[in-house]
């Protein structure tokens, strides 16, 4: 198959619109993670106000995924887009991957080469470890367990070892690599002795239980990003949009815009639907909702529908 014709995002968005575009308020992304902050605070007393009763774990799972749908804002400010004062960010990042198991600046080298090589199967971290091409691996990627040994073993293996041997680390960033793990893992240190003395079940029940509950809501949005989309350096193939509801953009920080986002990385959350606006009849990759997504995804595993080379075609609606 011929190379597609490269893409230059800055010839698919007139010159003063994209300036317009890229600018970033403080008070939008202050709102947005305020209300997000406000729903983890009130499910955390459904959870207090269910215990003992039939509901707890109803409650911890709502619970869960406030939690895990976090990883929106974390993301975000990762990019250091969602706010004009940066610092904001660098605040809001360290208490965000304390709660997804996720250091920051690990996640800024891990991401950022993602970006810079989508879907190469050879240098893209986020496919270092495929996504499932089976109905029973789809069923265990959805259950988390993927996720949470990535995440722990990672981390953990920073912290013990004093390594960072991941080729997207520069040399000069292991040792802070290293460092941020092995500060997290004395806090999570900290946090299970001082909750001890207090109440044994206070991580359990408030934050490691309803976040294993609440993964797979994750799974089933992450996976509609890139999975079964194109193989290269396509960006209109090798990113999905979802259009989904209101409530799913929200909650997501608008990044089911996706495709959008990886041509214009550097666009704010709240711009995000014009850059859709400009760019939904060039979309090759899309999806009207998240159920829709998974379900055709789940049907073509284990199928030759799913892309395995560049010379496939992404899996699409018919």
């Amino acid at each position: 198959m011929a190379d597609p014709t490269p893409i230059r995002p800055a010839d698919l968005v007139p010159r003063e619109e994209l300036q317009a575009l890229h600018r970033r308020t403080n008070w939008q992304g202050l709102v947005h993670i305020s209300l997000q902050l406000s729903l983890l605070g009130g499910s955390g007393v459904l959870i207090w106000l269910s215990l003992g009763t039939w509901w707890l774990l109803p409650a911890m799972f709502v619970h869960g995924v406030q939690i895990v749908f976090l990883f929106g804002a974390h993301h975000e400010c990762v990019h250091q887009s969602p706010f004009r004062s940066k610092w904001i960010c660098t605040v809001l990042n360290w208490p965000l991957g304390l709660l997804l198991f996720y250091p920051p600046k690990y996640l800024w080298h891990f991401h950022m080469y993602h970006h810079k090589h989508t879907q190469d199967p050879d240098r893209d971290p986020e496919i270092a470890v495929p996504l499932p091409t089976t109905r029973a691996s789809y069923l265990w990627f959805m259950l988390g367990f993927p996720y949470w040994q990535r995440r722990l073993q990672t981390s953990l293996r920073h912290a013990l070892t004093g390594k960072a041997p991941q080729p997207f680390v520069p040399e000069r960033e292991k040792p802070v690599i290293v460092r941020e793990a092995r500060i997290m893992w004395l806090t999570y240190l900290a946090a299970a002795v001082g909750t001890a003395f207090i109440d044994p079940l206070i991580l359990p029940l408030y934050w490691l239980g309803p976040a294993v509950l609440g993964q797979p809501a994750l799974r089933l949005y992450q996976i509609m990003e890139h999975g079964g989309a194109a193989f290269g350096d396509q960006p209109f193939r090798n990113a999905r949009t979802v259009r989904s509801n209101w409530l799913m953009r929200w909650y997501h920080w608008n990044m089911p815009y996706h495709a959008e986002h990886h041509l214009f990385p550097n666009v704010p959350f709240h711009a995000l639907p014009r850059v859709h606006e400009q760019l939904k009849d060039k979309l090759e990759v899309s999806e009207p909702g998240y159920l829709a997504g998974n379900w055709r995804y789940l049907r073509a595993a284990g199928t030759d529908r799913l892309p395995k080379t560049e010379s496939d075609p992404p899996l699409v609606r018919v």
